[in-house]
């Protein structure tokens, strides 16, 4: 180090003579290296350098700069005013606390700017004004730097915000773990980010994140000041509560979910022999796709047998085909010599058992009152004093009681109460499922000895009903699962609530919610694992619903292998790869390393598997959360993944090419 600094100062030397001193200051470069190296520490901190320590105090030569708390604009934006900056300063500033971007409490000073005219005023991440009905309301400011977390001064960097996201996403951390994490490794530790300040700083973020995705920013006005839940409702009723949908994601397409539109000359013309003899499969059969006749009951049956009988049968109870359906699928055309071939591109929908807690009435689809230990909604309230077990009507014994003064039904109760009470949801369900398998004799333990125990008395009879079959309200039911829906790449489209059950009624709500007004970009196919019982509803109920002449509903390629083989509808309209010709979009041919032919699907039929799978890891977390702040959440988790896919399709290079519109329209 002294080397070097004799190095320099020789280096920067000049002869003193060229100079006007006097030659008794003249002073050699070695003596100046010497003391400026016994004074480097004196000099390192008059520079506003630390020595071992984490947070040495302030330096009073050179002073850290205070941290300033201000809105970006200077103008106001609520008013026509032609004069330049007509912002003013509205009060004296404010001390508060600041999160800062390295992670260590600072303290700060919050300005707040007034417009004289209109009397709005400007915080550093919202603008507060009066409505045309006099009402104090408030815009959010999407770029803002720095997030207010309470309504006590405590404000963090929106870096912070980021570092959550990061979190949430890669590590699935949840408000309280972040909190933990944070004051884990602040230099600060007198000052501690508490669960509520988390919450907050995820909801603010993200709920500039949303309204940004759905295009509802500069629309977006709630109250003034509001709470963090009624921020997260607001924000949640506007882009969609109950479900909603990416409108951004309707046009997306690349090069895993968007084809050129295939016709059976393209079969021909790769060397694929169209057609199947005697259930043998041609020459360079496919390795990987489920072919017609290896599905299902009848593995050995060949589809020239199958369409025999759908053909010479018209009882729909044998052939499971409507009376208003064709026998098979329409064949588009081959287009004219220079016409546009088209496109094709596949959505894929499934549902995920996760859900929030709802009322405990059968019928009841609405939220809870209160979800510390409610049980019904607000229209049920007055339920509370009332037996919980169904049909009995009496009034419950005593204040905070759940049952009437009958014995049996106390009893009762409290059996239930000893079984039930300290499991969570998951833990009730396993219970339950477990006793319907012992007295159905399947259940087995140690290596395949058979249990034959009957713990069905751990709920005693009640009026001669069977103790697991007793109607009761004792505990609030939860959405019985989540409906997503995502194209063939995984890029999510939107998702909806099944209430009771993943009916064929409830999911095809949920399609035309998702692409209510949206006709024209619908897919052209959908997989679904019981898409053939949700074609048959729609051709049942209505013939004439466009969903059929849109889009046609296929199988995905594990599920369809569980489908029985005599369900004729399932095997001609759903099939995910069918090599007899008749869905030539959803077949390529490819050519191996020796020379041999094959047919592979041509869409991930998947996805929404893979992104439920993905969704395991928040449930957790989702199920003990209010019904807006599990749709806030599932929102943010629907962003989140869809940034996440964006990125893959780029790193991986899976865009379309620049010409592919110039043939396909």
């Amino acid at each position: 180090m002294k080397s070097a600094i004799d190095l320099a100062i020789e280096e920067l030397a000049v002869d003193p003579r060229d100079h006007f001193w006097h030659q008794n200051d003249w002073i050699s470069s070695r003596s100046i290296v010497q003391n400026l190296f016994g004074n480097l520490d004196t000099i390192f901190e008059l520079l506003g350098g630390q020595i071992g320590e984490d947070q040495p105090p302030a330096n009073p030569f050179h002073p850290e700069p205070p941290i300033i708390l201000v809105t970006k604009r200077i103008n106001c934006c609520k008013c026509n005013q032609d004069t330049r900056q007509s912002l003013r300063r509205h009060e004296k500033p404010q001390k508060v606390w600041v999160l800062s971007a390295e992670l260590v409490w600072k303290q700060a000073h919050l300005f707040i700017a007034h417009c004289p005219r209109c009397r709005s005023d400007y915080y550093p991440d919202r603008v507060t004004f009066q409505d045309l009905n006099g009402v104090r309301v408030q815009q959010l400011e999407i770029e803002a730097d720095y997030l207010r977390i309470s309504k006590h001064g405590v404000w963090a960097n929106r870096r912070v915000a980021y570092a959550q996201e990061k979190a949430v996403l890669r590590f699935h951390a949840g408000w309280s773990n972040f909190a933990d994490w944070v004051n884990d490794t602040v230099l600060h530790r007198s000052k501690k980010l508490t669960l509520r300040q988390s919450k907050r700083l995820f909801i603010e973020h993200f709920s500039r994140r949303l309204l940004v995705l759905h295009g509802k920013a500069q629309a977006f006005e709630c109250g003034a000041n509001i709470s963090v839940d009624d921020l997260a409702s607001e924000v949640r009723d506007l882009v969609g509560a109950n479900g909603g949908s990416i409108d951004s994601t309707f046009e997306h397409s690349c090069r895993n979910c968007t084809h050129a539109k295939r016709y059976p000359s393209d079969l021909q013309n790769a060397g694929w022999e169209i057609g199947l003899n005697d259930g043998q499969a041609p020459e360079g059969r496919a390795t990987g796709v489920a072919e017609l006749d290896q599905v299902g009951d009848l593995e050995q049956e060949p589809i020239q047998k199958l369409m025999q009988v759908v053909n010479q049968s018209q009882d729909e109870s044998r052939n499971n085909l409507p009376a208003d359906m064709p026998r098979r699928p329409l064949q588009q055309p081959e287009p004219l010599p220079g016409a546009p071939r088209g496109y094709v591109r596949l959505a894929v929908m499934d549902g995920k058992m996760i859900g929030h807690r709802i009322c405990a009435m059968d019928e009841c689809q609405n939220p809870l009152v209160n979800y510390r230990n409610g049980r019904f909604c607000r229209d049920h309230a007055q339920l509370n004093n009332i037996c919980g077990i169904i049909p009995c009507g009496a009034p419950v014994a005593r204040q905070g009681s759940v049952t009437c003064a009958r014995p049996e039904h106390v009893q009762w109760y409290k059996q239930y109460q000893s079984r039930f009470q300290r499991l969570s949801f998951p833990g009730v369900q396993r219970v339950m499922r477990r006793q319907s398998e012992i007295r159905s004799g399947r259940s087995q333990e140690g290596g395949g000895m058979h249990v034959n125990l009957d713990i069905a008395g751990a709920l005693p009879a009640l009026d001669g009903i069977p103790g697991d079959e007793v109607t009761h309200t004792f505990r609030a039911r939860s959405v019985y699962c989540i409906q997503t829906v995502q194209w063939a790449c995984g890029m999510p489209i939107g998702w909806g609530k099944c209430y009771r059950s993943e009916s064929s009624p409830q999911v095809l709500s949920i399609l035309d919610a998702l692409w209510a007004g949206k006709d024209d970009k619908r897919p052209s196919f959908l997989a679904y694992d019981n898409a053939c019982d949700l074609l048959r509803h729609i051709v049942t109920q209505n013939p004439q619903n466009s969903w059929l002449t849109t889009t046609k509903f296929i199988v995905d390629a594990w599920h369809y292998i569980g489908h029985r083989a005599t369900d004729a509808l399932c095997r001609l309209w759903c099939n995910p790869a069918p090599l007899d010709g008749s869905q030539p979009d959803l077949i390529l041919i490819q050519e191996d390393d020796q020379g041999q032919m094959h047919a592979t699907r041509a869409f991930n039929t998947e996805t929404a598997e893979q992104l439920n799978s993905w969704l395991n890891r928040y449930e957790p977390q989702l199920r003990q959360m209010s019904d807006v702040t599990f749709d806030f959440f599932v929102h943010v988790l629907m962003l989140l993944y869809k940034e996440s896919v964006e990125e893959r399709i780029e790193r991986k290079g899976e865009s379309l090419p620049n010409d592919f519109w110039d043939t396909v329209i």
